[in-house]
């Protein structure tokens, strides 16, 4: 169970977008984190190459995902039909500590993830204590009996308001549905 544990600010800076949420610290220090401040060398045209590489570095620490998994992932999305870049962005989405955190059953993906690996939440009725479970249309993802007085869960679940097309939820039962991942674009656009 390997997951990202050093600075989150720093990532932050790093690519001048708040990745792991509001930071106060990218407000008041609007340039990249280094000893010397802002240098004006630093602030030069970049490559294509590290375009990519900072989109798929902002693309792993958003996700949570470290290195050899997220190859793993690249390498299944450029097998399946379609656009490979298109088919990493769902693999990613389909992550059950995505998905609680889609749903509102966690205010970060970090708690998502907390959640899902102290075997708080349910797949089909059964507990799923791994994070990376992919989930398939049709499943049902919901809280359990146990967990559902839980104040973290209920207070996200009042904050929550977001409503995603590929996903259905349940307040009542506290419980979810992946609706077929077609639907939804899963945040960016078909064009």
């Amino acid at each position: 169970m390997a997951r990202y544990t050093g600075p989150k600010t720093k990532i932050a800076r790093r690519f001048r977008d708040p990745i792991f949420g509001p930071d106060k610290a990218l407000d008041k220090r609007n340039y990249g984190p280094g000893q010397h401040g802002p240098s004006k060398r630093r602030g030069g045209k970049q490559s294509e190459y590290a375009i990519q590489l900072g989109e798929k570095q902002k693309a792993k620490y958003t996700y949570g995902i470290l290195e050899k998994q997220f190859a793993n992932m690249f390498e299944k999305a450029s097998r399946m039909k379609g656009i490979t870049g298109e088919n990493l962005l769902q693999l990613c989405e389909t992550r059950l500590d995505n998905t609680v955190y889609r749903l509102g059953v966690s205010p970060t993906r970090r708690g998502a993830r907390q959640l899902v690996s102290h075997r708080h939440i349910t797949v089909n009725g059964d507990v799923v204590n791994i994070p990376s479970y992919h989930v398939k249309p049709g499943d049902v993802i919901g809280v359990r009996e146990k967990s559902k007085s839980l104040e973290a869960i209920v207070s996200s679940l009042d904050a929550s308001s977001k409503k995603y097309d590929w996903l259905d939820w349940d307040r009542s039962s506290m419980s979810g549905k992946f609706l077929n991942q077609k639907n939804g674009n899963f945040g960016f656009s078909k064009t």
